[in-house]
């Protein structure tokens, strides 16, 4: 098994693509070691000294270090857990891992069809190449709200993607769109 690794544009991400698919469906997102029980993978990771994040798309896994920790050391063990876990044949998530995400209903259904249609088409595969995923939160008074996760969340020149990125291209095609913010997990 070889597993390329690529750097983010957050120094403290890197992506990893063990060359096969890691999630059938959707992405998950492990803040903290606490949150990764339904994971066996993010579990394993979690377990190399220094990993404070770690975040499963469809044919990638994104590890954020935390920053006493130098890449230099963590790589080698983090390819190793990501190995060991492939060729131990345990499964990535325990039960459906599935995020779900919740319809929108009344007068701002339609915006938010379109929203999310944009977000799904034009915005998610960019920040995936990219190790990352931003999901939908909400939508009030002209305000889209979106959640920033794996490469993407605490990395430095996520302002400017949510500003000067996906805001104008919301806005472009989506007059009632004004403003575009980021919420927390």
């Amino acid at each position: 098994m070889f597993i390329q690794t690529e750097t983010t544009p957050n120094p403290a991400t890197l992506k990893f693509l063990p060359g096969m698919t890691v999630l059938e469906a959707g992405t998950a997102d492990f803040p903290s070691a606490e949150a990764a029980g339904k994971s066996p993978l993010a579990k394993r990771l979690f377990s190399v000294p220094g990993v404070a994040g770690v975040f499963l798309g469809a044919d990638f896994v994104t590890v954020t270090k935390d920053a006493a920790t130098d890449w230099a050391h963590a790589k080698p063990a983090i390819l190793g857990a990501i190995m060991e876990h492939f060729q131990s044949g345990a499964p990535v998530m325990d039960g459906e891992g599935t995020p779900v995400h919740a319809e929108h209903d009344g007068e701002d259904g339609a915006i938010v069809a379109q929203i999310k249609e944009l977000l799904d088409t034009r915005v998610r595969p960019a920040v995936a190449q990219d190790g990352g995923d931003i999901t939908f939160h909400g939508f009030e008074r002209g305000v889209v709200y979106l959640h920033m996760k794996g490469a993407c969340a605490g990395c430095p020149s996520s302002t400017l993607t949510l500003k000067m990125g996906i805001e104008n291209l919301l806005r472009h095609y989506i007059p009632e769109v004004t403003e575009v913010r980021p919420v927390a997990g």
